[in-house]
């Protein structure tokens, strides 16, 4: 198994409903995004897939989020913006993207400080 990782990252706002403290209110963070890709096998030139390939898709994935307040946004109407569900936001629209490629997500880490960080993996 070949594990292959991009990182990028986004600015936004959100503020998290029915948290009982500052968070409540809204505020923003720059969030660094770490993925983490698996697959078994490399093409006939020794690559699994272009890191190229996956840092145009993530980028297109997190310009949804960019910039935005969250909690605005569809995928965050019935549920927080928390880091943990953006972490699988970007996991499931990721995943969506690579349908039928040779690689899979496995990991989607947010982090929204430098020393705070969720991640989400594939089961």
């Amino acid at each position: 198994m070949f594990e292959l990782t991009v990182r990028d990252e986004f600015s936004a706002a959100h503020q998290l409903r029915g948290y009982e403290g500052a968070c409540e209110n809204l505020h923003g963070h720059n969030w660094k995004v770490e993925v983490a890709f698996r697959g078994k096998t490399l093409n006939a030139i020794g690559i699994l897939i272009d890191f190229k390939e996956l840092k145009s898709l993530l980028k297109e994935v997190l310009s949804e989020l960019d910039h935005r307040n969250l909690n605005e946004l569809p995928a965050f109407s019935s549920q927080n913006p928390s880091s943990e569900n953006i972490a699988r936001y970007i996991f499931e629209r990721l995943s969506e993207r690579l349908a039928g490629k040779p690689v899979k997500v496995s990991r989607v880490t947010v982090c929204e400080t430098e020393r705070a960080c969720a991640s989400y993996l594939s089961e």
